[in-house]
């Protein structure tokens, strides 16, 4: 009996048309974004207002964490598929992450600045326990930090990391299973499903984002947890709603005896936590994981176009080529995208007028206007490409990546274009960071959907997974390589020092001049090519 048969047997199982299960998965993915996001745009600015870390060290923080987010997905996603399945991977996941955020509540003591030339009323210790004794003239500025809280933050964010891997690519998957093949219900559900994910997104931002800043970094964070939790409890309590669709494939094997008394399940836990210890180091080392990133993806682009040569026919050659390309070129978009969360929070916070009506905009709450306009613009651009293909005007899937990332490097020349026209503070106006999000939007939707399928359309059937997890490799890269393009307008103030709001600005429009014109360039090179890739895709669009 097929997965649709099953829904239309139980009637009592359906809501508004679909599965009960989606609506259980809906709101596990909502409050699970609610806490990735009402965390990821206070990130930065709890890093270097708080605990006062270099803008440099800070974006080293973003990065590794982020990159680690989108690449442990491939791993946990994995251990679901041949072992746990995706109810107990999603679980797990959730437990963790609710851990995770809610200890990201713990701030510890704000770190202390000491300006050099200062003499010191008492004694301090410094970071690596050394005591400066009272009545020390300072050569140079001094930061105080608590390596203590410090730690147990890197946790936190190992916490997330490792939840996101177990739990991100399985609510997904679980959807899937709830509808049959042919199920003409299978798209809208994906599109309620995706929904939850803006909603969770938008929300977060605008609420934990206010919070954090407004009343202390620790309710914004705590908020975030809250968010989780409430999707653990949803996702538990709805688990009769799966109909058993996300149980493991084989449970006797997840019995069977490991080490002593532990069976193969437990030891899957128990390497996950112990995994922590790992990804804690890495969460502090950012060039090992970018390094990494650099390798593994390297040989991706380069054994599956040669797995393709020598198993496979001509055309599926041609068709993997062309993946490999929109992959390679879908870095530079989620490299320019991905400054969201980096430079242009930090823009926001140091050099946009964000006075609105009397009150004053948060600077992590930006982060809400791409979900916003998902959600506003996605129905349109769905529409638009219904009434191009019609007409046989649908520009092809590298085009639509070209135009993406033109837009990227638009939404940049926006804020260069902003910069020309600053209020009597100095500072830029809201509309030209509002613009800017509105351009990386809609290129998210001009290159996001069309690459998910691509991956699907486009590799061989064989290596379909492989060449998955390669589309998601290239998106946790693209993380560093964001982070590491937004340290090129990194700003560090000397402790007792004001923040010099001209020099901030040329700063930051000189590094987006830089990722305007590479935008710009990289997609109009993809445009001029895609007749060739179109050739080569051999009838597949």
């Amino acid at each position: 009996m097929t997965t649709t048969s099953q829904s239309e047997s139980l009637p009592a199982e359906e809501f508004f048309g679909h599965p009960k299960g989606l609506y259980i998965c809906f709101a596990t993915e909502l409050w699970e974004r609610f806490s990735f996001y009402g965390m990821k745009f206070l990130l930065l600015l709890y890093l270097t207002k708080y605990h006062l870390f270099t803008d440099a060290a800070g974006y080293d923080v973003l990065g590794a964490y982020a990159g680690l987010v989108y690449a442990l997905p491939v791993i946990g996603g994995l251990l679901a598929d041949r072992y746990l399945g995706m109810r107990k991977a999603v679980v797990f996941g959730a437990v963790l992450l609710c851990c995770g955020h809610l200890l990201m509540a713990y701030e510890g003591q704000e770190a202390m600045s000491f300006a050099a030339g200062s003499v010191l009323s008492s004694s301090i210790t410094l970071n690596d326990g050394s005591v400066l004794a009272a009545g020390t003239e300072l050569t140079e500025a001094v930061i105080i930090q608590d390596v203590i809280a410090l730690d147990f933050f890197f946790l936190a964010l190992a916490l997330i990391a490792v939840g996101v891997g177990f739990l991100k690519p399985n609510i997904s998957t679980i959807v899937g299973q709830l509808y049959g093949k042919d199920d003409p219900r299978r798209d809208g559900g994906f599109t309620i499903f995706y929904m939850g994910i803006n909603i969770g997104a938008f929300s977060a931002t605008l609420l934990c984002g206010w919070l954090g800043e407004t009343y202390g970094w620790n309710y914004g964070f705590g908020a975030a947890g809250i968010g989780m939790l409430l999707g653990l409890v949803t996702f538990l309590k709805g688990q009769k709603y799966l109909m058993g669709l996300a149980e493991p494939t084989n449970p006797a094997i997840l019995k069977q005896s490991v080490i002593g008394p532990l069976n193969r399940e437990w030891v899957i836990y128990l390497c996950g936590l112990l995994s922590l210890a790992v990804v804690w180091l890495l969460l502090q080392n950012e060039h090992v994981v970018h390094l990494g990133q650099n390798v593994l993806l390297t040989i991706a682009l380069i054994a599956l176009p040669a797995f393709a040569l020598l198993k496979g026919s001509r055309e599926e050659f041609q068709r993997t080529l062309v993946l490999m390309i929109l992959i390679a070129s879908s870095v530079v978009f989620w490299a320019l995208f991905e400054q969201s969360a980096g430079s242009m929070t930090l823009y926001a916070d140091r050099v946009v007028d964000r006075s609105l009506f009397g009150s004053e905009v948060r600077a992590s709450m930006f982060g809400s206007l791409n979900p916003f306009f998902i959600i506003t613009c996605a129905p349109l651009f769905a529409a638009l490409w219904i009434w191009l293909a019609r007409r046989g005007w649908e520009p092809s899937t590298p085009v639509k990546f070209g135009l993406g990332i033109i837009q990227a490097g638009l939404g940049f020349g926006a804020m260069v274009v902003g910069a020309q026209f600053l209020g009597e503070d100095g500072k830029v106006a809201m509309v030209w960071l509002t613009l800017a999000y509105l351009l990386h939007t809609t290129g998210e939707l001009c290159l996001s959907p069309v690459g998910l399928s691509a991956v699907t359309k486009l590799s061989i059937r064989r290596v379909v997974g492989v060449s998955m997890g390669t589309w998601f490799l290239a998106m946790s890269l693209s993380e560093t390589v964001a982070t590491r393009l937004g340290k090129m307008a990194s700003i560090d103030i000397a402790a007792g020092e004001t923040q010099d709001v001209a020099h901030a600005l040329a700063t930051y429009t000189e590094l987006y001049q830089f990722l305007m014109w590479t935008g710009i360039g990289v997609g109009v090179f993809m445009i001029l090519i895609s007749p060739w890739l179109k050739k080569w895709m051999c009838g597949v669009r």
